[in-house]
C-alpha cells in the first residue's frame, strides 16, 4: 500500500533518475581513470629510463633494474628517442597480449577498453605506448595538441589495473548512492510539502463533501497560494458552493413540484367541471354567449393540456414504453386530423418513404410529432414538412416549418421547461417532454437551425434490426 502512494513513487523515481545521471557520469569517469593510470605509469617509466640514460656505461645492474621496475609496477620499460631505444627488462620479460597506443587517444576506445578490463578475467600483459609527459586531450580542439618526439613503452599486468578500476567504481557507486539518497530526500520533502500534502487535503475535502454535500462547513477553505494547487483549491471551493446551491434549489423545486402536483390534480377536476358547463353554453339562445363559448372552450382545453403536461413532466424516471415496429409515413398522416380546429390551418407535407419503418412506442412518438406541430403553429408557421432517411444504424427525421424562427432567448433555453417557450404565456414543456421521450427511445431531439425562413428540428432513432425472412419451398409430391 505504501508503494502505491504518490510520496513513495516520487522517492523511488528521484533515486532512479539520480542513479541514471550517475551512470552517465560513471562511464567516462572510469575511462578517464584508466588513462590517468597509464599516464602515471608512463611518467614513472620515463623517470626510470633516465637512470639508464645517466649511466656512463649505458647499463644497470639487474637488481637495480628489477627494483626500478617494481617501483614503476611494470614488467618492462622502454624509451624511444631520436631513433634510439633504451630498455629496462627483467631477465625473462613476458610476451605482451595486447598493445595500447595512447599517442592518439580515442574516448570511445578508452571506454570500451575500460569495460573489457573490468569484465575480463585472468592477467593479461599490456604493452602501453605513450608520449613523454601528460597525455594529449582525447578530444582536442582544432589547432591544439602537440606532437611528441619521445615515446615511452611499458609492459603492465592487467590485474592491478582491474583491481584499481573496481575500487574506483565502488567508490563512485557509494558516492552515487549517498548523493541519490540526499537528493531524493530533499526532493521528496519539497514535493511532499508543495504537492502531496495539498493534494491529500483536497482529496479529504472531496470525500468529506461527498458524504454530506449540504453541510456548508464542509466546503474547502482555499489557501492564498498563487500556483496550480491554489487554483485547484479555489475552483474546488467554487464547485462545492455551486453544488450546494444547486442541491438547495433542487430541494425547493422538489417541494414545489409536490405542491404543484397536488394543486394540479384538484385544478384538473375543476377545469373538467367547467368544460362540461361550457359545452352547454354553445347551445345557448343568446347569440353573445354562443359567440364567446368556443373561445372559452379553447382556453379551458389549453388549461387542461397544461395541467396534463405538468403532471407528465413531474413524474420521475423514464416514461413507460411499449415499442413496436411500424411504418413512419402513416403516423405522420395522423397528425393533421389530430390538430384542433384553430390549428387546422397548418399544411403538413410528408416526404418520408412509404416503406421506411421504425421500432418505437407509436403513441409516444405521435406525441413528439404532435408537440412539434403545435409549437410550429404557435410560432406562426403555415406549413410543416417531415422528411426521413436511414443513416447507418440510425433513422434521421427532420421537421421543418416556414415560421419566423425562434427568438434568441427561446434558443438559449430551448429544452428547459418553463423557460424555452417562444410565445408569451407558454410553458415550454412541449419540447422538454419531446426530448425526454426521444432519449427514452435511445435517440435524440436537436435544433438544426432557426432563421427568418423557418426552423428545422432533427430527430434520431435507432434503426430497427433487419428481420430474417425464411422462405420454405414446398415441392410438389
Amino acid at each position: 500500500m505504501l508503494l502505491k502512494s504518490l510520496s513513495a513513487r516520487l522517492l523511488i523515481l528521484t533515486v532512479f533518475f539520480v542513479m541514471v545521471g550517475e551512470v552517465l557520469i560513471f562511464v567516462p569517469s572510469v575511462a578517464r581513470y584508466r588513462m590517468t593510470y597509464f599516464e602515471n605509469r608512463l611518467a614513472a617509466g620515463y623517470l626510470a629510463t633516465l637512470a639508464l640514460e645517466a649511466s656512463p656505461s649505458g647499463q644497470l645492474d639487474q637488481r637495480l633494474i628489477d627494483k626500478l621496475l617494481s617501483r614503476v609496477g611494470a614488467q618492462g620499460l622502454g624509451l624511444s628517442r631520436g631513433g634510439a631505444m633504451l630498455k629496462l627488462d627483467h631477465a625473462n620479460p613476458p610476451h605482451p597480449d595486447l598493445t595500447i597506443d595512447l599517442r592518439h587517444p580515442n574516448i570511445l576506445l578508452a571506454i570500451r577498453g575500460s569495460f573489457r578490463t573490468l569484465l575480463s578475467e585472468g592477467n593479461r600483459v599490456l604493452h602501453v605506448l605513450g608520449p613523454v609527459g601528460p597525455l594529449p586531450d582525447p578530444l582536442p580542439l582544432a589547432g591544439e595538441g602537440r606532437v611528441a618526439t619521445d615515446t615511452v613503452e611499458v609492459l603492465l599486468d592487467e590485474a592491478p589495473l582491474r583491481a584499481e578500476l573496481w575500487d574506483f567504481g565502488i567508490r563512485i557507486l557509494e558516492l552515487s548512492l549517498v548523493l541519490s539518497l540526499i537528493t531524493a530526500a530533499l526532493v521528496y520533502l519539497s514535493l511532499h510539502w508543495l504537492l502531496v500534502r495539498p493534494m491529500r487535503r483536497i482529496t479529504a475535502s472531496m470525500i468529506e463533501f461527498r458524504d454530506d454535500p449540504e453541510d456548508a462547513s464542509r466546503v474547502i477553505a482555499a489557501s492564498a497560494r498563487r500556483d496550480e494547487i491554489g487554483l485547484a483549491e479555489r475552483e474546488l471551493a467554487v464547485l462545492q458552493r455551486t453544488v450546494q446551491r444547486a442541491l438547495g434549489q433542487r430541494a425547493r423545486l422538489a417541494a414545489l413540484g409536490t405542491a404543484v402536483t397536488k394543486i394540479n390534480h384538484d385544478l384538473r377536476n375543476i377545469l373538467a367541471t367547467a368544460r362540461l358547463v361550457t359545452d352547454g353554453l354553445t347551445a345557448s339562445a343568446a347569440p353573445e354567449v354562443r359567440r364567446v363559448a368556443p373561445r372559452l372552450i379553447d382556453a379551458i382545453d389549453r388549461a387542461i393540456a397544461l395541467c396534463t403536461k405538468t403532471l407528465d413532466f413531474s413524474r420521475e424516471g423514464t416514461p413507460p414504453l411499449a415499442p413496436g415496429r411500424f411504418k413512419l409515413a402513416p403516423l405522420i398522416d395522423e397528425i393533421g386530423p389530430g390538430l384542433t380546429v384553430s390549428e387546422r390551418d397548418l399544411a403538413i407535407d410528408c416526404a418520408i418513404p412509404a416503406d421506411l419503418a421504425v421500432e418505437a412506442d407509436r403513441d409516444q412518438l405521435y406525441r413528439v410529432f404532435m408537440n412539434l406541430a403545435r409549437n410550429a403553429v404557435e410560432a406562426g408557421a403555415h406549413r410543416l414538412r417531415f422528411s426521413a432517411v436511414r443513416e447507418g444504424a440510425a433513422i434521421i427525421v427532420e421537421v421543418a416549418d416556414d415560421g419566423p424562427g425562434l427568438p434568441p432567448k427561446a434558443r438559449e433555453n430551448l429544452f428547459r421547461p418553463f423557460f424555452g417557450s417562444a410565445r408569451p404565456g407558454g410553458s415550454g414543456l412541449g419540447l422538454a417532454i419531446a426530448r425526454e421521450l426521444m432519449r427514452a427511445h435511445g435517440g435524440e431531439l436537436a435544433l438544426v437551425s432557426s432563421t427568418g425562413a423557418g426552423t428545422v428540428f432533427r430527430l434520431s432513432l435507432p434503426a430497427p434490426a433487419a428481420r430474417l425472412i425464411s422462405r420454405v419451398r414446398v415441392s410438389a409430391s
